[in-house]
């Protein structure tokens, strides 16, 4: 079965593919240059992911699937929420908006450094929603990036019960556990039951 991932981040596509090994072609919008994605002006991840599902799915044929996911930190009111990637600006690195994470929480003091990553998976087809799925992996914030792995904020969340950042840990343990591995497995149940 063909998955294209209403894409352009090549990270995201790496991961998805690791999920979904030997079960599904999955393409993203590198493949599709004259499609555009869809803005993100939703006021939650499962909002922004359907934007980005339904409106590339009446561009193209077949079945889409679009993550929106980002981080929440207690301290911070679930900020940087859906915001996560361009916390620290338009078009901000990884490096910056780690950075900009752990001055704002320096400078609130925060007495718990609780967060979760948070991911909602949109399928669509022909322009029409077929249903989202949802992963949570509830963690912490370290005071410093350990790790030279994954992406985003992999480098300073460390998920409860373990020692290591989603950054230290080998991508198949990270893939098992992570919002977006659950976010799959539940996704894989859905694509089952459109199949059968």
């Amino acid at each position: 079965m063909k998955l294209l991932l209403a894409t352009r981040n090549p990270n995201k596509t790496r991961e998805f593919r690791e999920l979904l090994v030997d079960q599904f072609e999955i393409a993203d919008l590198s493949t599709y240059p004259e499609v555009t994605l869809p803005e993100e002006t939703g006021t939650t991840f499962e909002q922004n992911a359907t934007l980005k599902a339904v409106g590339v799915s009446t561009a193209v044929d077949g079945l889409v699937i679009a993550d929106d996911s980002g981080l929440e930190v207690d301290a911070l009111n679930g900020a940087p929420g859906i915001y996560s990637a361009r916390y620290g600006g338009v078009n901000a690195s990884d490096a910056a908006n780690i950075d900009k994470l752990l001055r704002e929480l320096e400078l609130g003091n925060a007495p718990s450094r609780s967060a979760r990553f948070r991911c909602v998976i949109a399928l669509a087809r022909a322009g029409k929603a077929l249903g989202t799925l949802a992963g949570v992996v509830e963690g912490g914030i370290l005071d410093q990036p350990r790790g030279k792995g994954g992406f985003g904020y992999d480098p300073v969340f460390q998920p409860t019960g373990f020692e290591e950042t989603f950054a230290e840990m080998a991508p198949q343990l990270k893939n098992r556990i992570s919002h977006r591995g659950k976010a799959v497995a539940a996704l894989q149940k859905k694509l089952r039951e459109i199949r059968d």
